[in-house]
């Protein structure tokens, strides 16, 4: 590795190390001054050195990143209110965080909650985002075969979030698959980056102890079969687990010998945005093997 190299993966950390400060402690006050110290940066040349970075300067970032939770709560917790969401963000009034959301994102937080619009959304956040931090520990393991309730996406990526508001609401009214006893995966045919949005197709779904009964969200039961499968966990957004994936495929499976059984690539999600902060996401990426 070269010392230019070794840099770079200094500088990649330290920023890492501060984006992920930043989503930890989104309920205090950031100052510039502050985040430097985190990041090992002089004061006086952290804000540029940020922004070069990552596109937008500090403070759009924190907007962004507070804003988002907002859009989660928004969306998925209905029975948070508004104006509690709008201090949870750090503003000083309701006016003044609808005022923000609404430049920010088209609409209002009460046009949003009733009907998200997600595809304008996802384009405030195609940011530049620096990669995570990288643990390429590559695990086989028995998976035990698992009943699941599955909720068909079929579209665009950047509508996935309507999905998952059906799926939700057919958690919380259904009570056979609740997110607090049962396991929550994510089962991914395609690769976003290379299928076109209209054939896009991801699966979520839910632990279940028995068959799916007919229900009006259309959620319907399928299988996560048994048998060997490749691990590699993944800490943080999932937005960059594009990296481990392509780790899994691209470096690991020529190198260990292993052959591919015919079922996609899937999630177990740990644990959930926004009930965590982003940089606490834990995921397990399963590859599954002959």
């Amino acid at each position: 590795m070269t010392e230019l190299v070794v840099q770079l993966n200094a500088y990649e950390i330290k920023m890492n190390r501060v984006c992920d400060y930043i989503r930890n402690h989104l309920d205090e006050d950031l100052s510039v001054e502050q985040l430097s110290q985190i990041a090992l940066f002089s004061k006086y040349h952290f804000h540029r050195q940020f922004s070069e970075y990552m596109g937008i300067n500090v403070f759009r970032f924190i907007k962004l990143t507070r804003l988002k939770r907002a859009s989660y709560q928004l969306a998925f917790n209905t029975e948070l209110r508004i104006i509690d969401i709008a201090y949870d963000a750090k503003f000083e009034n309701p006016e003044s965080f609808s005022r923000a959301f609404k430049k920010t994102f088209g609409q209002t937080p009460s046009q949003f909650r009733k009907m998200p619009q997600w595809i304008p959304w996802h384009e405030k956040y195609k940011l530049p985002i620096p990669k995570g931090k990288t643990n390429m520990q590559v695990n086989i393991v028995e998976f035990k075969e698992t009943k699941i309730a599955v909720l068909e996406h079929r579209g665009a990526v950047e509508t996935l979030n309507d999905s998952v508001a059906v799926f939700i609401e057919w958690r919380k009214t259904s009570q056979l698959s609740p997110v607090t006893s049962s396991d929550t995966f994510g089962l991914a045919y395609d690769d976003p980056k290379t299928t076109p949005p209209e054939k896009f197709r991801f699966d979520l779904c839910g632990s279940v102890a028995a068959d799916v009964p007919e229900n009006p969200q259309g959620v319907i039961t399928k299988t996560i079969p048994g048998g060997r499968c490749a691990v590699i966990r993944h800490f943080g957004v999932h937005e960059l687990m594009g990296d481990k994936i392509h780790y899994l495929y691209g470096t690991w499976l020529p190198k260990s010998g292993e052959e591919l059984r015919d079922f996609p690539c899937y999630f177990y999600y740990l644990n959930l945005f926004p009930e965590v902060a982003e940089s606490e996401l834990i995921t397990d990426i399963y590859l599954p093997l002959k």
